[in-house]
């Protein structure tokens, strides 16, 4: 089995994070994506978690998501509850309950001992017309080391 050198992936989350950054400029943000998970253990090449998230807009009410994430890379150890929010990007402002579902793809790193902090970016949704932007650091308790690329699937449902 090949290992790809550390400072390819680098390169290629940068250059991941740099689109991701370029296609949220060019939208509105609309209002922000939070997920909650109760863990999940790390799989060495990889993990799949499950989220229960929210959109939150201004003016409107919750809508309700669930999320599965796979990431593919480095992903060690053990962590509890984990917190992740966006900013969320769209063409346009107006935006209807489910808008959001759909099939995702960025990066990931994070790392815990204890308490722990990890940063994403993704693209995706119906024609990738969505960017979801770091609001903030991931937050996470556990002992664990991820980084790598990482796909989502939000699909309507409750938090």
């Amino acid at each position: 089995m090949r290992r790809i050198p550390s400072h390819l992936c680098f390169a290629l989350a940068v250059l991941v994070l740099g689109a991701a950054d370029a296609n949220a400029q060019s939208r509105t943000q609309v209002g922000v994506l939070e997920c909650r998970s109760p863990g999940s253990v790390g799989l060495i090449v990889g993990s799949v978690t499950n989220f229960g998230c929210v959109l939150r807009i201004t003016g409107h009410p919750d809508d309700l998501y669930t999320a599965r994430i796979t990431k593919v890379g480095v992903d060690l150890g053990i962590t509890g509850e984990t917190g992740l929010s966006w900013a969320v990007f769209a063409p346009t402002v107006q935006i209807g309950p489910g808008a959001l579902s759909g099939n995702y793809a960025g990066v990931d790193a994070s790392a815990a001992i204890g308490v722990g902090v990890g940063g994403n970016a993704m693209v995706g949704g119906s024609n990738n017309t969505y960017a979801l932007q770091p609001l903030s650091v991931q937050g996470q308790t556990g002992i664990n080391v991820a980084g790598g690329v990482q796909s989502m699937e939000l699909r309507p449902g409750r938090y």
